[in-house]
């Protein structure tokens, strides 16, 4: 997504959708206007200047690390005391599946969010640079890259304005392996670079309960970020992190609502006990998230988090639906021993075709959800909590199965991955 002028790598327009062009040489903009620049998935700016002038400052920035980023002079923590709308919050990710539910959580809470995004976004690039305007309405909108670090530092440059606090909502599109390392660690370190290089004193991650038993590459490329955010604060005790790892959303446990609805059986593998969760619906997400910004309980912590109630396996999930639509419950058990056979050969066949790498992966997504719990992990004994794994919210798997039996699964689609 990128939306570059030739010369200054801005384009600026109004909500009425006016070029501004001619006025980025001016020293100042006194109305509100969207500046235009050039992550999961699963962004520049519309900023909202209506309390005085907004400086736009074009400049050329060098590479950074984040070790050296810090080039804003803030008290260390300072944005503590202000009050929210004089807090700039910097999230990157923001038209994802949580990002988006995020951004409108902060934006009600009176933070100033300036939500970066593709010009293109959404699954398969569906959402045009309005409509995300449009998703996005309440925040300052910044179409950037943050797969580029030199444009993304620009494109943050530019607002003249330091940032407080960066919130991450960055995910590969797909679980494959590059993509993976593309997104979940360096756009997501690019997050960091940037925002510590215009003052950003505190990081809120949003990371996944997964990582705890790293067999798949997003795992492990979140692993290496989260040690990177660690080290940062270890080293600079005026910067602070929260890590959130949440266990399965919604979403991810609808896809056999219609199926079901149709009178076809539900499908799980071994005998629906193998694995168990506790989902939590995006705006309990991003209403944790948002309280990760500065409640001072949740710093520097690791958070596992879940939704309310008990931790339900598969089959407890298939039993609730079967109950909310009146029908006799009829399952489909699929032996986990298939996916083993068919990772195995994927495996083989990508010695002989590299090409086939992501293929393999995608076959190790789709084992380990099928068998591993979405809880707390006990490190010395190997088994899953439920008890330890925290809940938060009010929102339900039932509320959630109900809502989609009567308005189908609009606005929760499940990307481009998926099993059933």
């Amino acid at each position: 997504m990128y939306a570059f002028a030739p010369s200054s790598g801005l384009t600026l327009q109004s909500t009425k959708n006016h070029n501004f062009n001619q006025l980025f040489s001016s020293h100042f903009i006194k109305n509100h206007v969207q500046v235009n620049i050039v992550p999961y998935a699963i962004p520049f700016l519309s900023v909202n200047v209506s309390r005085g002038p907004f400086r736009v400052i074009s400049r050329k920035l060098k590479p950074i690390t984040a070790s050296t980023a810090s080039t804003v002079e803030t008290p260390k923590n300072s944005f503590r005391g202000k009050n929210p709308k004089d807090i700039n919050v910097l999230v990157v990710g923001s038209t994802g599946y949580i990002g988006k539910f995020v951004v409108k959580e902060l934006t009600n809470r009176g933070f100033n969010v300036i939500a970066v995004a593709r010009e293109r976004s959404g699954i398969k690039g569906k959402n045009s640079k309005d409509d995300t305007l449009e998703q996005l309405n309440g925040a300052n909108v910044c179409f950037s890259d943050v797969t580029n670090l030199e444009a993304l530092a620009r494109s943050v440059g530019s607002l003249g304005v330091s940032i407080d606090v960066v919130v991450s909502c960055l995910a590969s599109r797909n679980g494959g392996v590059k993509d993976s390392w593309n997104i979940d660690y360096e756009a997501t370190k690019n997050s960091l670079v940037a925002g510590r290089k215009f003052g950003a004193s505190h990081f809120v991650l949003l990371s996944a309960i997964c990582v705890q038993k790293p067999l798949l590459e997003f795992q492990r490329a979140k692993l290496k970020f989260e040690a990177e955010l660690m080290k940062e604060a270890e080293e600079d005790d005026g910067f602070t992190y929260s890590i959130v790892r949440p266990t399965a959303f919604f979403k991810s446990l609808g896809g056999q609502v219609e199926l079901v609805k149709d009178g076809k059986p539900y499908v799980m593998f071994g005998d629906g006990k193998l694995c168990a969760c506790k989902p939590i619906s995006e705006e309990d997400l991003a209403s944790f998230i948002a309280d990760c910004v500065l409640k001072e309980d949740k710093i520097n912590q690791v958070l596992p988090i879940g939704g309310p109630g008990k931790a339900l396996t598969p089959l407890e999930q298939g039993e609730m639906l079967f109950k909310l639509v009146g029908k006799e419950p009829k399952f489909l058990k699929v032996p986990i021993e298939i996916m083993d056979f068919a990772i195995g050969f994927l495996d083989f066949l990508v010695k002989i075709f590299p090409s086939l790498e992501d293929a393999a992966e995608f076959g190790k997504i789709g084992r380990y959800y099928a068998a591993e719990s979405m809880l707390i992990l006990d490190p010395e004994t190997g088994e899953y909590n439920a008890e330890a794994t925290p809940s938060y919210g009010k929102d339900t798997l039932e509320d959630f199965f109900q809502r989609v039996l009567k308005e189908g699964m609009a606005g929760q689609e499940l990307g481009e991955q998926t099993i059933f």
